[in-house]
């Protein structure tokens, strides 16, 4: 009899490990990590600024394109540049359940943004390694390879 918290992801009725199994905090902070670097160098570039140096309002571009990036491509694919890279997809749960993974949709994906750029959410997991952030929208990263 397998036990909610045998593993993370037991009680959702994933797998333990590889395809569908819930991604790692480590592999989810490097794909967090490549969106973030890609966002900034992306605001270095629109801004003009060497690397580095943004200050006052200009600073507030990275995280501005991070929340856009992740909107819409979580919203409407499921994945941002990290995740795809990382081999690593957001689900809705409730459809997971139905057994029939699905995009999260542009409203979920706005309430996990809003809580991921504050940080802190992001960093209360529960049991199957889901941060505020996703349990708040109703999301799970899973692994896609």
């Amino acid at each position: 009899m397998t036990t909610d918290t045998a593993y993370p992801g037991a009680g959702l009725g994933l797998p333990e490990h590889g395809r569908g199994s819930v991604g790692t905090f480590p592999r989810r902070l490097v794909a967090i990590f490549v969106d973030w670097m890609a966002c900034s160098a992306i605001a270095h570039m629109i801004l003009g600024v060497p690397w580095g140096q943004l200050h006052g309002v200009n600073s507030l571009l990275p995280l501005a394109l991070f929340a856009i990036e992740n909107v819409l491509l979580v919203g409407l694919l499921g994945t941002t540049l990290g995740h795809r890279l990382l081999g690593l997809q957001v689900h809705r749960v409730e459809w997971l359940r139905a057994g029939e993974p699905s995009m999260p949709g542009l409203g979920a994906a706005l309430i996990r943004t809003v809580l991921l750029c504050l940080v802190i959410p992001a960093l209360i997991p529960d049991r199957h390694g889901r941060g505020l952030h996703d349990r708040a929208a109703g999301t799970v990263i899973l692994r896609s390879r």
